[in-house]
């Protein structure tokens, strides 16, 4: 356990640096970085790290379905829970449009970057086909959450997400046997895919705030024990009900454990919902998992 939390504070501290960074530069050093920084991250950086990390990857069919329907399966425990909210605190119809989301959505950035700290390329190519598979249903849950209202169509979203194309375009790859050369593969992506690891954490960092004291406490607290105590709660007894050991359970304890996706804030104010109380909501997910997160993935079956 010891190992594995001195992992995830390493990761988290460049949180904390990213944090520091955003609040110490003047504003004229760091407009439009922080911006230009994240969308480096989304479209070029993690797009090279989970295609590579998939396309090397050697398969077994059995352990990854295994392994795909308990974090699944976890998940969609997760949004029952999260839409009970509506009638367990009973929010105010927009905050709950909004907020529920915070309940099931993880972050992926801080999950890639775990899982390769913590479990290597191996769990990082996993991750990613977990990821490929739930990001679509997450988008799909909170977009419905908040519908009626998207300036995009749903199916355009997914579509274009640099995150899922990479993730199928590895896959396809690897089952076709079309393997990268080893000078590409480790020479170019391998340092594209790790520097966006560091990178993705500094920008996290940079956009927790703690502006809005008076979001609802309830209704945060609710949503908060769903994501960091509930669902990695169901995910480490599927695992342990299906078998899975070692790595692949680790893998579904910190998929289940993650904290909420700092995307979650930008779905909610693009779509006319109640912004503050999701990137309040974000931030306190974000520091409690510091502490979370370690012990989540200590309980999972070696």
């Amino acid at each position: 356990m010891l190992s594995n939390a001195l992992l995830i504070l390493s990761d988290f501290a460049l949180i904390a640096i990213g944090f520091a960074l955003h609040r110490l530069w003047p504003e004229s050093y760091h407009r439009g970085f922080w911006t230009g920084a994240e969308k480096l991250v989304y479209y070029v950086l993690f797009p090279a790290l989970l295609f590579n990390a998939i396309n090397r990857a050697q398969f077994s069919l059995a352990t990854e379905a295994t392994v795909l329907g308990v974090a699944v399966a976890a998940f969609f425990s997760a949004v029952v829970l999260g839409f009970a909210g509506r009638w367990i605190v009973r929010p105010a119809p927009d905050v709950f449009a909004s907020c529920v989301q915070t309940a099931f959505r993880y972050n992926s950035y801080i999950g890639l970057a775990l899982a390769y700290s913590l479990l290597g390329s191996r769990g990082v190519a996993l991750l990613a086909l977990v990821l490929g598979v739930c990001i679509p249903l997450a988008n799909v849950f909170a977009v419905y959450a908040l519908a009626r209202h998207a300036e995009r169509g749903l199916l355009r979203e997914l579509a274009s997400n640099p995150l899922i194309l990479a993730t199928s375009s590895g896959l396809i790859t690897n089952l076709l046997g079309w393997k990268l050369p080893a000078l590409l593969s480790t020479s170019l992506l391998d340092r594209l895919g790790s520097g966006g690891l560091a990178l993705a954490l500094l920008c996290i960092g940079a956009g927790l705030t703690f502006s809005d004291m008076k979001a609802p406490g309830r209704v945060i607290a609710y949503f908060t024990m769903v994501k960091l105590v509930l669902f990695p709660a169901i995910a480490l007894g599927l695992a342990w009900l299906a078998g899975l050991r070692g790595l692949e359970a680790q893998l579904v304890v910190l998929f289940a454990a993650l904290p909420t996706a700092s995307t979650a804030y930008v779905l909610a104010a693009r779509m006319g919902g109640q912004a503050a109380p999701v990137a309040f909501t974000i931030t306190l997910q974000t520091l409690l998992a510091v502490l979370t997160l370690p012990l989540w993935v200590s309980l999972a079956p070696l």
